[in-house]
């Protein structure tokens, strides 16, 4: 341990501090008109990682020299960060997003419910469950942007906005471990530790699944006398002509290649080169690009990606010391404050791991995923594009962890089994 270390440790220590108040910047911002922008921007969540891995950077420079420091930051492995952005955007895009809409509006229609709320229902149960095909960044992508007009909005009560939200948010991190390579914190251990998807799906896929639906049933429920057949075109359907079947399955062919290449950062970032000359080819039968939000995401999940990288010192020391037990509870506890891929990528580190350990760490990891915005990487993209629908334009950490805890501890019930 050094004192670069000590310091990391403590800008870590503050980002996190910082993430937790981030709403208070944003009525800060509103009382202070004069120096609104500046709390506005301090108060935006997915640029505070960012902001405080600039700052790691310089004081390392200044502690260890510009060389040491840029030498970390290039050592870094910035795939996530770049794959979430990539895939956000083609997910985003109007083709795809209104190919998905068509498929849960005809579901919700055959379905024993009002339609509407059958369409509340599939979003927060199957579009989460379906992650574990297309990668969870692409399903909470497509749950948000759904999800959006019908739940997030002024006349759904503040509290069931956070209730539905820490649904989405679990669901989404425990409905990718169907398979091996759809969850982060799975995929930082599946090579490692032999586990392919018949593993996931015998002994977390099937608690998964009641997890999800248990979860999205009860807060469906909850939101089911709030909910109102739209007046007005959702904006996944608005005015424009519906989209030609040959162009909406070209988009879907980038969004398979972009998923089936989502480890390999030159073959998704040469597919989405592809991708935006495609929509400007057919300009006519888009809508402007998620390209705002999604560099966002990927700003806030490179920041967490420098700072995180200070913190093994701590961490795994930690992790290696606990019994599968404890480890459960211990990473379920760690992931509200680690991004939940790296905790599993510490412990796939471990030599002489047991069977019963490994499963514990992942399991608490997956579950505690929805607890905060850095616990899994789809949650910032969440965040982003559903936090004009809270009050203040702006998401409170401790509502979002307020809102999580019930689906959570479901979640931790199933794989406690």
């Amino acid at each position: 341990m050094s004192d670069l270390d000590l310091v990391a440790a403590a800008l870590f220590g503050v980002a996190l501090l910082h993430t937790f108040s981030a709403k208070a910047f944003e009525r800060m911002a509103h009382h202070s008109p004069r120096h609104g922008g500046l709390f506005h921007l301090l108060g935006e969540i997915e640029v505070i990682f960012g902001f405080w891995a600039f700052v790691l950077i310089a004081v390392m420079a200044l502690m260890v020299g510009s060389g040491r420091a840029i030498e970390y930051a290039e050592s870094r492995q910035y795939t996530e960060p770049l794959f979430v952005f990539t895939i956000m955007v083609v997910a985003a895009s109007r083709p795809v997003l209104q190919g998905i809409q068509s498929m849960v509006t005809g579901l919700a229609r055959v379905a024993p419910l009002r339609t509407e709320v059958a369409e509340v229902w599939i979003c927060l149960a199957v579009v989460p469950l379906v992650g574990s095909a297309v990668t969870e960044p692409a399903a909470m992508t497509l749950a948000a942007l759904m999800l959006a007009g019908r739940v997030f909005t002024p006349a759904m009560p503040e509290r069931l906005k956070y209730g539905a939200l820490g649904v989405l948010f679990v669901n989404i991190s425990v409905g990718g471990t169907l398979t091996a390579f759809a969850a982060p914190p799975v995929l930082m251990v599946a090579a490692t530790w032999n586990w392919d998807t018949a593993f996931m799906a015998s002994q977390f896929g099937w608690k998964a699944v009641i997890a999800v639906l248990v979860n999205a049933s009860v807060v469906t429920a909850l939101l089911r006398r709030h909910l109102r057949a739209p007046t007005a075109p959702a904006p996944a359907e608005a005015t424009a002509a519906r989209v030609p079947l040959t162009v909406t399955l070209i988009h879907f062919a980038f969004l398979a290649g972009v998923v089936a290449s989502a480890h390999h950062p030159i073959i998704f970032l040469g597919l989405f080169m592809l991708f935006l000359g495609f929509t400007q080819a057919y300009a006519r039968h888009q809508s402007p690009l998620l390209l705002k939000e999604a560099l966002l995401v990927g700003f806030f999940l490179a920041g967490l990606v420098v700072l995180g990288g200070m913190q093994q010192w701590w961490l795994q020391p930690i992790v290696s010391s606990l019994a599968p037990a404890a480890l459960f509870f211990g990473a379920l506890g760690l992931t509200a404050i680690t991004d939940n891929a790296a905790l599993t990528y510490l412990g796939s580190l471990i030599g002489g791991i047991s069977d019963a350990s490994k499963y514990m760490l992942v399991a608490g990891a997956v579950a505690g995923g929805g607890l905060t915005v850095i616990a899994n990487a789809p949650n910032p993209a969440g965040v982003t594009l559903l936090k004009a629908g809270f009050e203040d334009q702006s998401i409170g950490a401790f509502g979002l962890l307020l809102g999580a805890a019930l689906p959570t501890a479901v979640a931790a019930a199933m794989f406690w089994l």
